[in-house]
């Protein structure tokens, strides 16, 4: 249901009758309680991202991602190019890449932003800091404290607008993708000939997918580096027709580092790191190429019979399609295996064609004919698939995904093992030991019965796990890969599965909520707030991911720690697998993160009252995650002298030292004395 910018009183029944029992003596005191209480009037200035905007990249491993999917307004992109075409200085150009992967559309009498094409959401939402006017008695204050307490948390872990924000996200991604293939036909027919882009294939694969698969993480990907190629497509075009080429290379070459500063193309296009500009039309040509070529044999499996279809369409005898059988690291793909639809299934090639990839580095071809899909390798023709009288079938072995046991609506898949070697780089992809499935199962059933309002987040955006066998490698996931979780399994214990398995998906929900959201601007990623996790300095980006994925972090221990506390908690603590140890150590990992996260909730503040970097709807997160904290430390002085007399103890008192002893090296704050 769409919001105005005046918010619902969800609970107004609650509300009214908690009035009735303070009965605030005067019509202004129960006005002031009464909006204390309550969603009040949103900020007129309320900030978010236009539905009709251009695309806004982001960096990520190797590639630069979209942050959001919004749809790309047709209109827009004409007046786009109107001003390309109009150009007379190259010092505009910056401005056509910044606002073609942005949020802005150009005119020739400038930059002008659109207004948000969705409705705000209970999770942009705050509570106004009304003073009270009356007094009441300290019981009917706790309670109050506690009907805050519960709401503030509750707009962090509400799961139903968590899943409408996802579904109108799957809408969104849907029209990117049709107005990306709208986009080339009109603009780039040339360029994706001469890159053997199939968008007649394209078109037919957006018709053939499920509304639900537009949140998939493969499908995302997909269409995220679709909308990559074109993005740089459009810089391609502003090259050929360049006349100030160095000014050029070195505006293209500054936009990378500041918007694409931590995984972005700047290896690609600048690999010494300078703006030259000798070669730079051949290395963006080549980086399209090679994205081309990526989308079209990832699209050839998402569905194969569209494949065949379109073949017969388009009465063509056959399509050759270069293809890849070695380890995919990104998306932790076995070598010799194709990974099939969106489901998490794969299939096997025979014994012979292994050896042959060992010779051709992996390098293959798959040709596409009029009822079925073989590979070509060396002097081996391997089916894979066959279109037996309008039913698909494998030829080669088919393995169904492995499906975590789950009580919700969507499945929660575990795939192949991504190993690492003692550089700490991806070395292979295996087959998981089904031990590991059941610790994950183990892992994701604990959560459900410890903290039900967490599974529910981490049932709508955790959709596939990969086990990862790396020593001294945290857990990751991607920011285009939404619901991919990559989760160290090995040399770590069952609450540090749990802990991670939250930790990535509260990434995926700052994620989600960044897609709609702009909460911070003006920052130019300058790296000067100190990470209590990193013992680094990070920009606010990194710095508003942290609190908020840590203070998700502080809520779980907080609730692992009373869940095993209580009639039959020991039992249901070791029914889990978790030791007296692991209980001590949630009660630790809970502190910790209380003081972590209040130290950089500083940092977060002055970012927004002094520097001016956070916008409204930034505001309104850190309010809520300053909320969400204060709750879990009132909760946690239950257990915090068990804490003190533990073996945590020093650990604990060393890490309130650190933070004081960063705050006065980092500023720009001072701790005040407690």
């Amino acid at each position: 249901m769409g919001l105005s910018r005046y918010a619902h009183v969800q609970h107004h029944g609650m509300v009214c009758g908690l009035l009735n029992l303070l009965n605030p003596a005067t019509t202004k005191e129960r006005g002031n309680l009464r909006q204390y209480l309550c969603h009040i009037r949103y900020r007129q200035h309320e900030e978010s991202i236009p539905s009709s905007a251009c695309r806004l990249t982001a960096p990520r491993c190797g590639r630069v991602r979209t942050i959001w999917a919004h749809t790309v307004c047709t209109s827009s992109v004409r007046t786009v190019r109107s001003a390309i075409k109009t150009r007379k200085s190259v010092s505009k150009v910056s401005g056509i890449i910044t606002n073609r992967s942005a949020i802005l559309a150009i005119s020739p009498g400038g930059v002008g932003a659109r207004r948000s094409g969705w409705a705000a959401s209970p999770l942009q939402r705050g509570i106004a800091v009304w003073p009270l006017a009356c007094a009441h008695s300290p019981a009917t204050l706790e309670f109050l404290q506690h009907l805050l307490d519960t709401h503030f948390t509750m707009l962090l872990l509400d799961s139903q607008r968590l899943a409408q924000l996802r579904d109108e996200f799957r809408l969104s991604m849907r029209r990117l993708f049709v107005d990306l293939c709208q986009e080339v036909h009109a603009h780039h027919a040339d360029l994706a000939r001469e890159l053997g882009l199939p968008t007649g294939f394209f078109d037919s694969l957006h018709s053939s997918l499920q509304p639900k698969a537009y949140s998939n993480w493969k499908v995302v990907g997909w269409i995220e580096t679709l909308n990559d190629l074109v993005y740089l497509l459009d810089v391609l075009r502003q090259l050929q027709s360049e006349q100030d080429l160095p000014e050029f290379a070195a505006q293209l070459l500054n936009e990378c580092q500041e918007k694409f500063f931590e995984h972005g193309y700047l290896d690609d296009l600048f690999p010494t790191g300078q703006p030259h500009v000798r070669g730079l039309e051949k290395r963006l040509f080549a980086l399209c190429q090679r994205l081309a070529q990526e989308l079209t044999r990832e699209a050839l499996w998402l569905d194969p019979a569209v494949a065949v279809k379109w073949l017969r369409q388009r009465k063509m005898k056959r399509w050759d399609v270069s293809g890849m059988l070695s380890n995919n690291f990104e998306r932790s793909e076995i070598a010799g295996t194709v990974s099939v639809d969106i489901s998490g299934a794969w299939c096997q090639a025979p014994k012979e064609v292994p050896r042959l990839l060992r010779q051709s580095e992996g390098r293959v071809l798959f040709r596409v004919e009029s009822t079925s899909i073989t590979l070509k390798a060396g002097k081996v023709v391997s089916p894979i698939w066959s279109d037996g009288g309008g039913v698909g079938r494998w030829q080669w072995a088919y393995h169904p995904p492995i499906v975590v046991p789950s009580s919700g609506d969507d499945s929660i898949t575990v795939g192949p093992t991504l190993v690492y070697g003692k550089n700490r780089q991806p070395r292979t992809v295996k087959p998981t030991d089904q031990r590991q499935v059941e610790r994950i199962t183990c892992a994701w059933q604990t959560i459900q019965l410890a903290w039900p309002e967490g599974h529910a987040l981490l049932a709508v955006l955790t959709s596939r796990v990969i086990p990862l066998q790396a020593k001294g490698v945290v857990s990751f996931s991607y920011r285009h890969r939404p619901g991919l979780s990559f989760i160290n399994c090995f040399d770590r214990g069952n609450l540090d599965l749990i802990d991670d398995l939250i930790h990535e998906n509260s990434h995926h929900h700052l994620n989600l909520l960044l897609r709609k959201h702009v909460m911070y601007r003006g920052d130019h990623n300058q790296q000067i707030f100190y990470s209590p996790w990193r013992r680094s300095l990070r920009p606010l980006r990194g710095i508003l991911h942290a609190t908020f994925t840590f203070t998700m972090g502080a809520l779980l221990f907080q609730r692992l720690s009373s869940w095993a506390t209580g009639r039959g908690g020991a039992a249901r603590w070791k029914q889990v697998g978790l030791t007296q140890r692991d209980l001590q150590r949630a009660r630790f990992r809970c502190l910790e993160e209380v003081a972590s996260v209040r130290y950089s909730l500083q940092d977060l503040h002055y970012a927004d009252h002094h520097l001016g970097w956070l916008t409204g709807s930034g505001r309104r997160l850190v309010v809520q995650l300053t909320e969400a904290i204060e709750h879990v430390e009132r909760e946690s002085e239950r257990f915090k002298r068990e804490v003190s007399r533990s073996v945590f103890r020093s650990a604990l008192r060393k890490h309130s030292t650190e933070l004081q002893q960063a705050r006065q090296a980092y500023g720009p704050m001072r701790l005040r004395p407690t």
